[in-house]
Parts: structure tokens; C-alpha cells; sequence
């Protein structure tokens, strides 16, 4: 058999392109082996680190409470109860607990913004208009009018000083930056039914929780759930979040909505799933 010769004839050119080979495979292995490796390993740290730093709950979520009632908003001057709109509306106040591992206030558990976002609500009805927002906490379980928030967002005001709380005005998101006063919300259910008239023969009309049940509206169909994100970042610019979750039920064992015309619950919170998660 006759033996093929190959002749290089450049050496130099064979090598330049020998080596250009060379580092394109170096490139291909790298990126398709060493940089998955080194990614997987970066995000194992940083799962490490942020782990680590969620070990010891700087803020925790300490007690939620919630008054629901309703009213009857007559739309004529004369209150003639013919043309009225009903609505429900829950008052929600969030206690934060910031001494958990300090009995003093540091940079650490002091606030420095604080705001909630990423606002849904389900119900098992589509009565009405659902909206969540910041309320008045000086107007905690009585009615009042609240709008959608802008940008499906709340952003507090942060109080730091005494000479702040003295001066300031709680028709606006306000929190405290030593977590003393509550988170305060309000839920409204708008116009579940309108142009409502009571019977004939009938000349007054519940303007609280029994209103729901005389206008013949079946509770559990508004029975909601709020779902929102509370966001802080404390005086050393660190990160926490927490995922609520709030449902509106407007049934009890006493049945407070229809003897009391409203339905007032406390809840003491305990465990991690009530810590907020540091983020960074």
C-alpha cells in the first residue's frame, strides 16, 4: 500500500492555527462545563449566605387584627332609603415585633422604609369593587371611604422622632420607625349591591354588618383573601419581606355580623412562617 506524505509547508501558519483551535475548544469547554459549574457554585454560596442570614429574625410579624362590618350608603338627599348602595369593609391592623433578639433599638431593628406591593385579591364572588389600601388608624372599625392605591403600592411615611409624631398627619401612610404603632389597612367592598330600597312599611335601615344580611347577601360569597408583600429596609439598608396572606370571613361561631353588625378578631402570631425573610 502506498503511504500518503503530508507537507507542511508554513510551519508557522500551522501553528498560529493550531493554537487558535486550541483556544476555541478551551472556550467551548469552558463555557459549557467550568461556567455551569462556577454558576451552580456561586448560587449554592449565596443560598449558603442568605440562609446564614435569616437564622436570627430581626422583624416578625406579632399580632393581626381585623374588625369587619358594612353600611348602607343612601345616595338621596332626603334618605329616603330607595336608591342605596351596600358595601363590607374590614379594618386590618399588623403589630411588628422587632425586639426579638434585642431588648434596644439599633440601625438593625429601626425602619427605614416600609412599603406594600403586589396587592391581589380573590373571593368567591364577583360582587362589588375590592380594593386594599392604607387607612386612618384613628378611624379603626368605623366607615370611611378608601381608594385603589397608586400603582398597586403603599408607600409609608416614616416617623423617627417625637417632634414628628407630635406634628403629623395620619390621613397618610404612617409608620413609626421603632415598630410601635401598627401597620393599618383597610379592605372595602364597594357597591355589591346597588339601587337597594327597603320594603315597604320599613322606615329605618342598619348602617353596620346587619345591613348584609337584611339586603338578603349570603356572607360566605364574600368571603375574601388579601394577598400583598410587606417590604423593609431597616437603618443599615438590609432587605426584609414577608408574603401576608389575609382572609376575610365574615362568619364566627357567635355569629357577630348578624346580632352585633360586626365581627372583631385577634390573632397572636408564632413560628418562623411569621418572620420576614432577608433578601440582602
Amino acid at each position: 500500500m502506498k503511504k500518503i506524505k503530508f507537507e507542511i509547508k508554513n510551519v508557522k501558519l500551522a501553528f498560529v492555527i493550531l493554537i487558535i483551535a486550541l483556544f476555541v475548544v478551551f472556550l467551548l469547554y469552558y463555557h459549557f462545563i467550568f461556567a455551569k459549574t462556577f454558576a451552580r457554585n456561586d448560587f449554592a454560596n449565596q443560598m449558603v449566605e442568605i440562609s446564614e442570614a435569616n437564622e436570627k429574625p430581626i422583624f416578625n410579624v406579632q399580632r393581626v387584627l381585623l374588625y369587619s362590618s358594612g353600611m348602607a350608603i343612601d345616595s338621596k338627599e332626603n334618605q329616603a332609603l330607595q336608591n342605596m348602595s351596600i358595601c363590607q369593609y374590614t379594618d386590618i391592623s399588623i403589630y411588628l415585633d422587632n425586639m426579638v433578639n434585642s431588648q434596644e433599638l439599633t440601625d438593625e431593628n429601626t425602619i427605614k422604609q416600609l412599603y406594600i406591593d403586589n396587592i391581589n385579591i380573590t373571593s368567591n364572588s364577583d360582587k362589588g369593587t375590592k380594593l386594599l389600601n392604607y387607612k386612618n388608624p384613628l378611624n379603626f372599625g368605623k366607615y370611611e371611604e378608601i381608594e385603589l392605591p397608586e400603582n398597586n403600592r403603599i408607600d409609608f411615611n416614616i416617623v423617627n422622632t417625637n417632634t414628628e409624631n407630635e406634628n403629623y398627619d395620619y390621613s397618610k401612610p404612617t409608620f413609626y420607625t421603632d415598630c410601635s404603632n401598627p401597620i393599618s389597612l383597610g379592605y372595602m367592598n364597594k357597591d355589591i349591591l346597588t339601587n337597594y330600597s327597603v320594603s315597604e312599611g320599613t322606615t329605618s335601615v342598619s348602617y353596620n354588618g346587619k345591613i348584609l344580611q337584611e339586603a338578603g347577601l349570603d356572607l360566605n360569597e364574600l368571603k375574601s383573601t388579601l394577598n400583598f408583600k410587606i417590604h423593609i429596609i431597616n437603618n443599615l439598608n438590609e432587605e426584609f419581606v414577608y408574603q401576608m396572606s389575609v382572609d376575610i370571613d365574615l362568619n364566627d361561631e357567635s355569629n357577630g355580623m348578624a346580632t352585633n353588625g360586626y365581627v372583631y378578631k385577634g390573632q397572636n402570631t408564632q413560628g418562623t412562617q411569621y418572620q420576614f425573610f432577608r433578601e440582602k
